[in-house]
């Protein structure tokens, strides 16, 4: 079963659950999903659909950031619940030091050295490690592994 088809699944028992925060989540989730299929005329696969779940996590990280930083706790409070209902659907994230040791792998592959070479060592990091890892956690690893290069 595709990531897409448990989504939808996970929609269905949500309804038959009325769980209205849950459903209200994932129905965003699957609105985004058929956008970017209506506006590039493509079929998503799971890599395509995990790069939306995360971008919608970053989008919901920001939000609560910024609502916390303004004093609504309440709205921070209910984009932290998105949060929780769509990483269910990322793969199991990287720890800091799995991150470290890939990206210094990759920098060793490329023969990278100082941080002109960010630009290609990111683009080769993002294709690995895309969906697997925080993308922040990701470019403070190239930065001290060009840094120490």
């Amino acid at each position: 079963m595709s990531l897409k088809d448990q989504i939808t699944e996970d929609m269905k028992t949500a309804m038959r659950a009325k769980d209205s925060e849950r459903l209200g989540t994932i129905r965003l989730l699957l609105a985004a999903l058929k956008q970017k299929e209506v506006d590039e005329r493509i079929e998503l696969d799971d890599a395509m659909v995990v790069a939306i779940v995360d971008k919608l996590v970053k989008q919901r990280k920001d939000s609560v950031a910024a609502f916390t930083q303004g004093g609504r706790t309440d709205l921070a409070d209910k984009e932290a619940a998105e949060i929780k209902v769509l990483e269910v659907y990322l793969p199991q994230r990287m720890s800091a030091d799995e991150v470290a040791v890939e990206v210094k792998a990759i920098v060793a592959e490329l023969g990278a050295k100082g941080p002109g070479d960010m630009g290609k060592v990111m683009g080769a990091v993002k294709t690995r490690l895309a969906g697997k890892a925080d993308m922040g956690q990701v470019s403070a690893a190239v930065k001290a592994a060009l840094s120490g290069a």
